[in-house]
């Protein structure tokens, strides 16, 4: 596999960040995962606009365009010949000191993985699944704010540890105030009648680019008359 990292390709064996990247010591970057279909990114500027919106929010600045960023994830599912896949897209402060201060990171770190993915056993698309509802919460707004797609992802695993010991895949992540917000990876939706429903940015949900696909067509559904 060939990995993208800082404008040069490198073999999984040699694909190292240092031990001093603020990614690896404090979670400091963030990124993308997106999907690949018949040869096809799917939503590619959509996703690398969101990268840019993450990296304002947490005053990190790219070191490449937008147009080099999405270059970037092409040719590296085209130097692993990946039609249907997976992509991240990292992007992280870079070498800093064991301190805490970003300022001292003067080169951001931009990495394109493009491999396989499955992220749940085959039968459980054709057959649904268990989850559970668990009692770790939704980050707050004025904390770290969810819509930051942060490679800080703590919050997101303690969620998944308790749907693994729940005995369960995935796991539904409620607010601060109870309220559904999503699932530790994924958006959530709920059929009822002939509308479809999901919980609102404002609850907690990440602003999903799948998400907002998903809620067109059933727009397009609905108008079109047809039910669940």
């Amino acid at each position: 596999m060939k990995i993208y990292i800082d404008g040069k390709f490198c073999n999984e064996k040699n694909a190292k960040v240092s031990v001093f990247d603020h990614g690896l010591l404090y979670g400091d970057g963030i990124f993308e995962g997106i999907r690949a279909y018949n040869g096809r990114v799917f939503k590619l500027k959509e996703h690398i606009d969101r990268l840019f919106y993450s990296a304002k929010a947490i005053l990190l600045t790219i070191p490449i365009s937008h147009r080099e960023v999405m270059d970037a994830v092409t040719a590296t599912c085209r130097a692993n010949n990946l039609r249907d896949g997976y992509i991240r897209l990292l992007v992280t402060r870079g070498i800093g000191t064991l301190g805490l201060n970003p300022n001292r990171c003067k080169n951001p770190s931009v990495i394109v993985i493009a491999d396989k993915i499955q992220l749940y056993p085959k039968e459980v698309y054709e057959k649904g699944m268990d989850i559970i509802t668990v009692a770790t919460t939704r980050n707050l707004h004025n904390a770290v704010n969810p819509a930051i797609k942060s490679l800080n992802y703590l919050n997101n695993i303690l969620a998944k540890i308790e749907a693994n010991n729940g005995g369960c895949e995935e796991a539904i992540m409620l607010n601060s105030e109870g309220y559904v917000a999503e699932c530790t990876g994924d958006n959530i939706f709920l059929v009822k009648g002939n509308q479809l429903f999901t919980p609102p940015l404002s609850a907690g949900a990440l602003y999903g680019i799948t998400r907002n696909v998903v809620m067109d067509l059933g727009e397009c559904f609905r108008l079109a008359g047809f039910r669940a």
